[in-house]
């Protein structure tokens, strides 16, 4: 049984390990998405498990980079936040960071929301970019329960947007299995026409 809770309040977390690190003398820049960026951008406030870290932002925000490994310092302070508020050892983690091998939205840097939590910089993914990895995601889980479904909804992508976003998502798996699901994912978040 998962004895950490769920994250309701990302913020707090987020402002402990900045003052950690600030407290150490040192600044460290990621870029978020998924539940976390969701939940900081406004679109939802579901519970989330983890803050999925896409990149380290170095020097002037535009420079992002793989963020395997997380920095030193960061994991250190993320840890320590972990034990203090209960949360999952690893709560805050690259997982997502496979992303950068078939790659990221065009533009994605120079849309980033940038938030300063003190010696913590957070760089949320915007709305758009959001519609094209909640595609991604929700095309390996489509259904009702799925929360990557339930996110796009939330998004309340437009058709142009869909469609930008399917065009993405094929050319980083042109697979006819990708493609078919795909489709059942874009047919479900369009729902029934009237």
């Amino acid at each position: 049984m998962d004895t950490t809770r769920r994250i309701r309040d990302i913020e707090r977390p987020l402002r402990a390990v900045g003052d950690l690190l600030a407290a150490a003398g040192q600044r460290v820049g990621i870029v978020i998405l998924g539940g976390a960026a969701l939940n900081l951008l406004g679109v939802t406030d579901r519970a989330t498990r983890d803050v999925d870290v896409l990149a380290l932002a170095r020097g002037a925000r535009s420079r992002l980079a793989r963020p395997e490994p997380l920095p030193a310092a960061l994991t250190s302070a993320a840890a320590r936040v972990a034990r203090d508020l209960g949360l999952a050892p690893d709560w805050l983690n690259a997982g997502v960071a496979s992303q950068w091998d078939t790659g990221l939205p065009r533009g994605l840097a120079g849309r980033l929301h940038w938030r300063r939590y003190g010696g913590l910089d957070v760089g949320v993914v915007d709305r758009r970019d959001l519609v094209f990895f909640k595609l991604y995601a929700a095309a390996d889980d489509t259904g009702p329960g799925s929360v990557h479904v339930g996110d796009l909804l939330a998004l309340r992508p437009s058709d142009v947007e869909l469609t930008a976003a399917a065009a993405w998502v094929r050319k980083h798996d042109p697979s006819p299995a990708m493609a078919a699901a795909l489709e059942q994912a874009i047919a479900y978040v369009r729902g029934p026409r009237v």
